[in-house]
């Protein structure tokens, strides 16, 4: 049985990732792949409560750490329960966010100490990483401003980082940037300030040329 392959995409908010994912899965689909799509927190009913308590506006004042660690708990979940077996069928795992994202958020935006975060990574999840990973880097005020306009539309409380000052936002931007330049072969940087079908163009290439 073919081994799967996992692909992460990852950026700050409003940068577009869930309609380059599906534009992706589409894409792939067409081409006969198996594709799960699937996000984090989430992606398995355990994961998505903890989601809940992460994203929501009301979900609570977490410590750095304190979010660190629900994060980890939720992405054992996620890996064990639902990408590990996709992948060992043969599937294509594509995640809108993994690991990089507690990295960029947590470590980067709110000051957590990366030491934890990757001995936590190694001890509960195996160091598991995507195999490709799409970074869409957007203006932290442009970002803003996209996800700020969608939460109006879609009537969301998931807006509890979005309400982060916008210097989080710029630490998170630089903190996407310093991991890209930390593992080039994995990571790819998308200008997601281009338009919808030349992102896409762009992310399909590269995609085709992993699965080679």
């Amino acid at each position: 049985m073919p081994q799967g392959l996992f692909i992460s995409f990852e950026g700050g908010e409003g940068s577009g990732k869930t309609t380059q994912i599906n534009r992706l899965a589409e894409t792939l689909t067409a081409q006969g792949h198996k594709i799960i799509t699937t996000r984090e927190p989430g992606g398995v009913p355990e994961a998505e409560k903890i989601r809940n308590l992460l994203v929501q506006r009301d979900g609570g004042n977490w410590t750095a750490d304190a979010e660190m660690l629900l994060f980890c708990a939720a992405r054992v979940m996620h890996l064990e329960k639902l990408i590990k077996p996709a992948l060992a069928e043969g599937k294509i795992v594509i995640t809108d966010r993994f690991s990089d994202s507690t990295m960029a958020y947590q470590c980067y935006g709110h000051g957590a100490d990366k030491d934890k975060l990757q001995m936590l990574d190694e001890q509960f999840i195996g160091g598991a990483k995507p195999d490709l990973t799409f970074i869409l880097d957007i203006p932290a005020t442009v970002g803003l401003s996209r996800a700020t306009g969608r939460m109006i539309e879609d009537d969301t409380t998931e807006d509890r980082f979005e309400k982060l000052d916008i210097a989080f936002h710029e630490r998170l931007r630089q903190g996407f940037l310093e991991i890209a330049k930390q593992e080039p072969e994995r990571c790819h940087v998308i200008d997601a300030t281009k338009s919808v079908d030349e992102i896409a163009s762009k992310i399909a290439d590269i995609a085709a040329g992993a699965l080679k």
